[in-house]
């Protein structure tokens, strides 16, 4: 047969795939002799159909073949024509791959959220995909084989990306309103071949008005953000742990909570209440949770410690040469210096009567005039005042306006003595106390009878008094347990002993003042905890824990 001369692999098999017959070369390549009526992938360990089955890979023993498959005329018996070609193997999985390769990459654009449409060299679009038509309104299958120019004159595009690409052979971005008056961010990229010539220009579309929505929702979530924060801060401030403020009883809990809910409101306040009871203290909180704390400052001005004829200047100004000895350069007062501020007047009720009328006309008009000056200036300030008087019984004596004492009587919070304010007594000394230790570098203690002492003593001076008396003791006991025998000769009898003082306190106070002397008592005999817990018949644990609880140890018998 002719067949057998041929210089390549050729066999034929029938329908079922039995080989009828091969040639020579096909039968040595194989390098099996009784090949005839075996079947194809009895004599192939790999038989794989490429292109629709035209094609066909097989592989013997490491050999690679390659055969074109094609039916004899007038029957039903296929021909297998091939050749033995490892290179031409390599071929067919690159381009198996890059086929799986286009599929990924057609995947990729067709599933991008973002806009693209690919065009070559001459601006015909050859590839876009399915998001252009949620971006444009227009079905991708019309951009296909479309110039950009004919995009441009129906409208669709306002300005040529894939142009500009072309001109500067760079990357090109440019924002834009689209067929649909969407706002758009087009960026067009080149892509070079080989010679370094650009051949398509790949544009990526991305919705501009979505990304601002999310920037405006963001901006708002950021703003109720901040809200929420300073609502945080404020509440905060709400339990009191602002500084220098110690609160424990429900009185004062009340007052500070109205001090939170009116801070950010610019209705004048009146502090009222006995000297020491910390009226400056609530006037300092009140600037602290108010947002005029970030605008402006809190000035604090004593009426009262201040000469009447200096206090129109300070609290006023006055321009150069007001005055004899006034300053060439004139000088802002104190309602300038507290512009978008707070000013607290500090015992309002020493303000001389014809201050009054100008603090008056002030509070109305918002505005002030410096002593010499001719133009008033606005001014944005907050008044707090306050004062130990009875400002009604004043106004009834003639000594306080009373249109001023309305004007500044618009929140009043009357502030109790400590005496009434039994409960923070003992927190109030202990904050002292270790205010002036940092301060002085040392490590004082109360004394459990100390502490009984400062609870029922009935502090005419209130908080001032208490603080001055703790701080006196700091300063001249040389011992650090401070004890009844360390008070002032004035807080004793004639015979030495501290003032007796009978009120009522709780009976947890009451218990734990009488373990604390107890305890005091048992260091002095013992000297291990364990020896105090068999004396006092309870745990060495509860022994560590309380003698922690009062600060005692063995060696600061008293």
């Amino acid at each position: 047969m002719e067949a057998d001369k041929l210089p390549f692999p050729f066999f034929i098999a029938s329908p079922d795939d039995c080989i009828s017959y091969c040639n020579e070369f096909f039968r040595n390549s194989l390098s099996i002799a009784e090949i005839d009526h075996m079947y194809i992938r009895d004599v192939f360990e790999s038989w794989v159909e490429l292109r629709g089955g035209q094609l066909i890979h097989g592989s013997y023993q490491n050999k690679d073949c390659i055969f074109i498959k094609s039916r004899l005329p007038d029957s039903e018996e296929i021909v297998y024509i091939g050749t033995f070609s490892s290179e031409l193997t390599s071929l067919i999985e690159e381009l198996r791959e890059a086929k799986r390769v286009n599929w990924e990459l057609d995947a990729t654009i067709e599933n991008s959220y973002d806009g693209i449409y690919i065009t070559n060299k001459e601006g015909i679009t050859i590839k876009t995909n399915s998001a252009i038509e949620r971006l444009t309104g227009i079905p991708k299958e019309y951009y296909i084989g479309k110039k950009v120019d004919a995009l441009m004159k129906r409208g669709i595009l306002k300005n040529s990306v894939t142009h500009q690409v072309l001109e500067k052979k760079r990357s090109v971005s440019l924002v834009q309103q689209n067929f649909l008056g969407k706002e758009v961010l087009l960026t067009g990229n080149p892509v070079f071949n080989e010679e370094g010539e650009i051949q398509s220009i790949v544009t990526n579309i991305r919705d501009l008005s979505e990304l601002n929505d999310l920037q405006s929702a963001l901006l708002e979530a950021n703003q109720l953000n901040n809200s929420y924060k300073k609502e945080i801060e404020r509440l905060k401030g709400r339990s009191y742990g602002a500084k220098d403020v110690v609160i424990r009883s429900k009185v004062m809990k009340r007052i500070y909570d109205t001090a939170s809910r009116i801070s950010n409101v610019d209705a004048t306040v009146l502090i009222l209440g006995e000297t020491g009871t910390g009226k400056d203290v609530l006037a300092r909180y009140i600037y602290d949770q108010s947002d005029r704390s970030r605008s402006g400052d809190l000035i604090k001005i004593n009426c009262g410690a201040i000469p009447p004829d200096l206090l129109e200047s300070e609290l006023f100004g006055y321009e150069a040469g007001a005055f004899t000895g006034a300053s060439t350069k004139g000088k802002a007062g104190m309602f300038e210096m507290a512009d978008k501020g707070v000013l607290f007047l500090d015992e309002v009720g020493e303000l001389p009567l014809q201050l009054q009328v100008k603090l008056l006309r002030t509070l109305q008009e918002q505005e002030v005039q410096r002593i010499g000056g001719t133009k008033p200036k606005k001014v944005n300030v907050r008044i707090i005042a306050a004062t130990n008087r009875n400002l009604k019984e004043m106004v009834l004596n003639g000594d306080f306006r009373e249109d001023l004492f309305y004007r500044l009587n618009v929140i009043p919070i009357s502030i109790p003595p400590l005496s009434d304010r039994k409960d923070e007594i003992l927190p109030l000394a202990e904050y002292y106390l270790e205010l002036k230790n940092s301060q002085y570098r040392v490590h004082k203690k109360l004394s459990s009878g100390l502490k009984e002492f400062f609870y029922h003593y009935t502090w005419p001076g209130n908080i001032r008094e208490l603080a001055n008396l703790i701080e006196r003791m700091v300063l001249i006991t040389d011992e650090d347990n401070l004890l009844l025998s360390h008070l002032p000769a004035e807080y004793k009898n004639k015979n030495g002993e501290a003032i007796e003082v009978n009120e009522m306190m709780t009976l947890k106070q009451a218990a734990e003042l009488a373990e604390e002397k107890v305890l005091q008592l048992a260091v002095k005999k013992y000297s291990t905890t364990y020896e105090l817990a068999e004396a006092l018949d309870t745990s060495q644990p509860t022994i560590v824990r309380k003698l922690k609880k009062y600060n005692l140890n063995f060696m600061n018998k008293e």
